[in-house]
């Protein structure tokens, strides 16, 4: 596998996520080109795992990041707001925007186990 090219492209993540403005397009290719490095770094041997599962991985990764920068508050999973008796909480799961890898995502770039056995006696 040619690990010196992205493991995804704009319209690979486009096509799972929303067409992206030129601005969004921008950011998405530096973002794609980062989380493929990640994910070389990550992988135990990134030539025995799918390239479907590198591009999926690879456009989750930036598409995370993207949602966590954007103006709206869909990184968030908890938020604290109080005015008089009214009370409204939440807490950001990404408020940075970083790359990341979930356990699922890096359980896969380990690839599927294999069984195997060896004898601990010599030839007889």
């Amino acid at each position: 596998m040619d690990t010196t090219k992205p493991f995804a492209t704009v319209a690979d993540l486009e096509a799972r996520w929303h067409p992206l403005t030129d601005n969004e397009h921008a950011k998405a290719e530096v973002l794609i080109e980062d989380a493929s490095d990640m994910i070389i770094d990550a992988a135990a041997d990134v030539d025995s795992v799918r390239p479907e599962t590198l591009t999926r991985i690879c456009c989750q990764m930036v598409k995370r990041a993207m949602i966590a920068e954007a103006t709206n508050p869909t990184g968030v999973t908890q938020y604290s707001q109080t005015a008089g008796s009214f009370s409204e909480s939440g807490t950001y799961a990404n408020p940075t925007g970083d790359l990341y890898l979930l356990a699922a995502e890096k359980r896969a770039l380990r690839g599927s186990q294999r069984a195997w056995h060896t004898t601990m006696q010599g030839e007889t």
